[in-house]
């Protein structure tokens, strides 16, 4: 591993992921990332966990989604254990598909079948938030090294700022637009009804709460058709 070079490539990276412009584009990012980055790493994705459900986003190939959806039917595997941060540990892996796996012995039986031969999953987060798993796949066995161990968590840890940052920013902007929305439609119903605009806001809320529909989508169906319907 040439560590020079690789710290340049990252240095470069961790710029590129910060000016993508949604989240969807910066997971996207992050994946491609991680194939061209880490010596041996054939395929790649994110895991995310809601429970026991699992999500795939941004996999380079359908071979990722099949191995997230096998750890979700068996409730194991180094990505799904990854993304729960069981024991803190930094890394899980499955150094050899072909070698006998006591860990994860009924995910390991099912994903030879999958084309995998080896792969690593590292724990996303920051100081506040678990934010899922970056996994990594060869079709090769034994194909990732100490160094691409390294390489893969130090990849991990500019990517979950980046995933937090660009979320934390799509969360922003939804409330800027939500608040915009809101205010739109309080306009019309103060022109339209001649009221106040605590009373507008109280009727759209009061509205919210009788038909059990968001706030934010009460205010839309205002804006497009410049009342409420029955």
């Amino acid at each position: 591993m040439d560590w020079e070079a690789f710290a340049e490539r990252m240095a470069t990276m961790a710029r590129d992921l910060l000016a993508q412009e949604s989240v969807e584009a910066t997971l996207d990012r992050i994946s491609a990332c991680a194939v061209d980055i880490v010596e041996g790493c054939d395929a790649a994705g994110i895991l995310v966990l809601h429970g026991n459900r699992v999500e795939s986003l941004a996999p380079t190939e359908g071979l990722v989604v099949r191995s997230d959806r096998l750890q979700e039917r068996l409730r194991e595997g180094p990505c799904f254990d990854a993304a729960r941060r069981l024991d803190g540990e930094r890394v899980y892996r499955i150094k050899d598909f072909t070698e006998p796996e006591e860990r994860w012995p009924d995910f390991a039986g099912e994903a030879r079948h999958l084309g995998i031969g080896s792969m690593m999953g590292f724990l996303l987060y920051t100081e506040q938030e678990n934010l899922g798993a970056l996994n990594l796949y060869s079709r090769h066995p034994a194909a990732f090294t100490k160094a691409s161990e390294t390489a893969g968590w130090l990849l991990a840890s500019h990517a979950a700022v980046a995933f937090s940052s660009a979320r934390t920013a799509d969360q922003l902007q939804q409330a800027l637009q939500t608040r915009h929305t809101i205010g739109e439609a309080m306009g019309i119903l103060m022109e339209r009804l001649k009221i106040t605009e605590d009373d507008a806001f109280a009727l759209i809320r009061r509205v919210s709460q009788e038909r059990n529909v968001k706030l934010r989508d009460i205010a839309r169906q205002i804006c497009e058709s410049g009342g409420i319907d029955d």
